[in-house]
């Protein structure tokens, strides 16, 4: 139930997206860089211009092809939820990596829902208690109504080869 319940919140905050941005956007007291509190696209992050982490890091990542050829197959079958924080060093280093992958696998990217998070981990709605964040960035992956796996801060080998393991897991349970 509540994972029925998680799905329907990220679906209708989905549909409202469109009409308006979904998020806030304020200044970390500790760097000064910018903050996204909120439900985030790629689009809006690629649109800020302090973020230049986001086009350096999927400029210079390389993911592993024949993990790609694997996450090309199954990966449509699955959504993905990001919890992030803009600020930090982690997910600057993490997301790009995903995007990247991401990209590559050739993910449909209405299956992608991303949330911006402040240092106290909150979105400004829900989202951080319903999906139990308590680091950045949190990338969790949904198949149906069951959450197969979620990577958390870092990866244990790279992002592509995670996200395998956390479907051959998933199919595993099968």
């Amino acid at each position: 139930m509540k994972y029925l319940l998680t799905l329907a919140i990220v679906a209708c905050l989905s549909f409202t997206a469109g009409a308006q941005k979904a998020y806030t956007t304020s200044k970390d007291e500790e760097t000064g860089a910018t903050i996204f509190k909120g439900q985030v696209t790629l689009a809006d992050l690629q649109e800020e211009s302090s973020f230049t982490w986001l086009k350096r890091g999927e400029a210079t990542y390389k993911p592993d092809s024949n993990a790609i050829k694997y996450l090309r197959k199954e990966l449509p079958a699955y959504t993905i939820v990001v919890l992030m924080g803009t600020w930090c060093d982690d997910s600057q280093n993490l997301i790009p990596k995903l995007t990247k992958t991401l990209e590559a696998a050739r993910f449909p990217m209405k299956q992608f829902v991303m949330y911006g998070v402040d240092r106290a981990k909150q979105t400004g709605g829900m989202e951080s208690k319903l999906y139990n964040v308590t680091k950045v960035p949190t990338i969790i992956v949904y198949k149906g109504n069951l959450e197969a796996g979620r990577i958390v801060e870092s990866v244990k080998r790279d992002i592509e080869t995670d996200l395998v393991q956390i479907l051959q897991k998933g199919s595993a349970q099968d």
